[in-house]
Order: C-alpha cells, then structure tokens, then sequence
C-alpha cells in the first residue's frame, strides 16, 4: 500500500516536471520580454521561406495583407549595409479596429507590424509586440477578448515557420 502511494505520487510529480518542461519550452518560443512588450519567434526556415509561408498563411487565414517592406534594400539604396529586414503589415480590420475605438493612439500600433529579421549569428527570426503590451500602452482595459484573439492568430501565423 505504501508503495503504491509512493509511486502514485512519483509519477504526478513526474507529470507536473513534464507539464512544466512543456509549458517552458512554449513560453520561449514566443514571450514577451517583460519590459518592452517584444515577442520573438525563431524561424526554421530561412527569410525568403518564412516571408512565403507567413504571407500563404495570412492569405489562407482571410486576413488582409496590406504590404511588404524589405528594410535591407530600402538601406541598401541608401548606401547602408543592414542584415535581412522585411516588415510585413497585415491585419484584420473588424477587429483591429476595436483597438482604435478604445483608444485612437492604438493607431499607432494596428494594423499588425511583424518584423522578420536576420541576427548577428545567422538566425532568422519573426518579431512582433506582444497585445497585452499594447493594451496597457493604450490603457485599453475593455477589449480582453480580442486582444487575445490577435495574440492566438499571430501565433499561429508564427507557428508556420517554426519547423522545416
């Protein structure tokens, strides 16, 4: 009978260890940094492959694609050496105009900026800021629902680029 309880409690320590791993391991793979509201998400696949994946997604998803800044070549014309930059600004105008009415500075960050960029080791990464980072810049307190709404389809956008 001891034993039995022994191992019973074994392996639900043994789970929530597992749970916990699993929930850490998601959590870095796209987090807000706790002061200035930026996720990060590293892509498995290079620029070129993740800009055509996000924007088959966005297509696939119904969501307006508005347009495609390629910052490299914008410095590039300009005489400037800058690794892999593209912007791609996309959204969802019944919902991202929610934000706006709450509070019209929200302008500033709608529709949807997600940053895909080259670090110095070679990485590529997609970058956006994080919602509830928004609603507290904005002191937006009444649109939970859609702030996490935008937060789950940005993942999931995301999510398309995270494996080969």
């Amino acid at each position: 009978m001891k034993r039995q309880i022994i191992l019973r409690i074994a392996n639900i320590a043994t789970s929530l260890l597992l749970c916990c791993l699993v929930l850490a391991a998601a959590t870095s793979l796209a987090r807000a940094d706790s002061d200035d509201g930026i996720v990060r998400v590293k892509s498995a696949v290079s620029m070129p492959e993740a800009i055509s994946r996000i924007k088959a997604d966005i297509s696939t998803k119904g969501v307006k694609f508005f347009l495609e800044v390629d910052q490299s070549k914008l410095a590039a014309d300009a005489g400037i050496k800058l690794r892999p930059s593209t912007l791609l600004i996309f959204g969802n105008p019944p919902l991202g105009t929610q934000f706006i009415t709450a509070n019209p500075n929200a302008g500033l960050d709608w529709p949807v900026r997600l940053l895909l960029t080259q670090d110095e080791n070679g990485d590529d990464w997609a970058v956006w800021t994080d919602f509830d980072w928004i609603a507290k810049r904005h002191n937006i307190h009444n649109r939970e629902a859609q702030f996490k709404m935008a937060t789950m389809v940005v993942k999931s956008i995301t999510s398309t680029i995270t494996t080969k």
